[in-house]
């Protein structure tokens, strides 16, 4: 059964009725014309074939001549046995964002638009990486909206509004987290609807030099957005990044600092947001850096208001090991080594051995991480080993070509730890000489 919510939940062997949902995406090949209820079939058979499978995995190779022609990657998130598998079967557009210009100001980038699933975006959702259950809070609210405006709800009654807002500070993955929201849920509910479209909306634009007649033309952009509203075969989702900005001109316009034009602008986004957020297959998506500027008429807007902060301890942990996983992938730390993940350690009651030793180094890596955002996060593999790659060369006395193109798991570990060994969390004065003579010590400590 190909759903985004599954409402006609079967009862289990003991007669229970509390199986999970297990969603489970395919992503078929672009040249692949096989019909959807034939890949639909294959991909049963193969779980069935498979229904023992503990936790989350992946399948990117299959016992199945047909699946090898027509499918990509088979991604099961969750325990099969006793669950009820929601089969998602979709391919990927490979376009670009497109920019959705208004009709009298062609120079004028109102917004870009993708259409959903989107190549581009894949892949998102998987690193981004929070505590609790954030991403799926986010997706059961979506669900749900969708659930009762199928259900004819009627919102006068019990009031939703389909707007959410993410907030916090900057570089903790808000922006990043609606795009992987919107092609996610293109995905899951690819029953319900035939594709997604994906709007962001240049807040920042809205109140340039061009916007001389504001008002009339914030109208004509969501007069386009309406066009794709209408489709009744899509799910459209609009990001307006930064929401705080369009209260700051508001406020700024009041002080008499700005011209009443930018308080049109403003006015006229809250218009129209309240217009097009009655509609059944619309979901509108905010963030915020600094939410004491959000002006408290559009947090009440605002069904879900959730904090996005730097990630812990065990999150970076989660991180790091991600990249790492990709850069062993690549040949770039080579050979490769088995990392343990944290439930792993647990269950080995965070003892070192040879068997957890390297794990148990990256969690304190980890640990000396804590406060800076996932974007930089992200970055640090690369800055180690683009800053740093040379001088572990003169310190170890390893052929530079060899270690360009690969280095063991453990000279990567110097590499993250050196980073991190200063406090200052903006790469000070491109990295002072103590950074590179305890790198010099680290490399010659780990040779003896």
């Amino acid at each position: 059964m190909e759903v985004g919510w599954n409402h006609n939940q079967q009862p289990a062997e003991d007669g229970s009725t509390d199986r999970i949902d297990v969603h489970i995406e395919v992503l078929v090949k672009s040249e692949s014309t096989a019909r959807r209820s034939e890949v639909r079939t294959h991909v049963l058979a193969l779980l069935d074939r498979h229904s023992l499978i503990i936790g989350s995995y992946k399948w990117t190779e299959f016992d199945d001549e047909f699946l090898t022609k027509n499918v990509e990657a088979v991604a099961v998130p969750l325990d099969l046995k006793m669950n009820n598998l929601c089969v998602h079967i979709f391919s990927l557009n490979d376009d670009g964002p497109s920019t959705l210009n208004l009709e009298e100001e062609e120079e004028l980038s109102a917004a870009n638009h993708w259409l959903l699933p989107a190549a581009e975006l894949h892949g998102i959702w998987e690193s981004l990486i929070y505590e609790e259950a954030i991403k799926t809070h986010l997706l059961d609210y979506v669900s749900t909206a969708i659930f009762f405006s199928d259900k004819n709800v009627d919102s006068n009654l019990v009031t939703w509004n389909r707007v959410v807002l993410l907030y916090g500070p900057p570089g903790t993955g808000k922006t990043s987290l609606c795009k992987a929201l919107a092609q996610k849920l293109s995905i899951r509910m690819s029953g319900r609807y035939s594709y997604g479209q994906f709007v962001e909306i240049n807040s920042h634009s809205l109140f340039s030099k061009w916007f001389s007649e504001s008002g009339k033309l914030v109208t004509k952009m969501f007069q386009k957005i309406q066009e794709l509203i209408d489709d009744k075969e899509a799910l459209v989702f609009v990001l307006i990044d930064e929401v705080e900005s369009l209260t700051a001109a508001r406020n700024a316009s009041q002080a008499g600092t700005e011209p009443s034009d930018a308080i049109r602008v403003v006015n006229s986004v809250l218009t129209q947001l309240d217009q097009i957020k009655r509609y059944p297959n619309v979901v509108i998506l905010t963030t915020s850096n600094v939410t004491e500027k959000i002006d408290l008429a559009f947090v009440d807007r605002a069904d879900i208001k959730q904090y996005i902060g730097p990630p812990s301890a065990s999150a970076i942990f989660s991180i790091y090991l991600s990249c790492l996983e990709e850069l062993m992938k690549r040949q770039i730390i080579y050979p490769r080594q088995q990392l343990l993940n944290l439930e792993e350690l647990h269950t080995m009651g965070y003892i070192e051995s040879d068997v957890t030793a390297l794990s148990l180094y990256l969690q304190r890596i980890a640990k000396k991480s804590v406060g800076l955002s996932g974007r930089t996060l992200r970055k640090i593999p690369f800055l180690a080993h683009a800053l740093y790659a040379k001088l572990y060369v003169r310190a170890s006395q390893v052929h530079p070509h060899q270690t360009r193109s690969s280095m063991s798991l453990w000279s990567c570990f110097v590499l993250l730890s050196s980073v991190m060994l200063e406090q200052e969390r903006i790469f000070p004065k491109l990295f002072p000489q103590s950074w590179k003579n305890t790198i010099v010590q680290n490399v010659l400590v780990l040779k003896h």
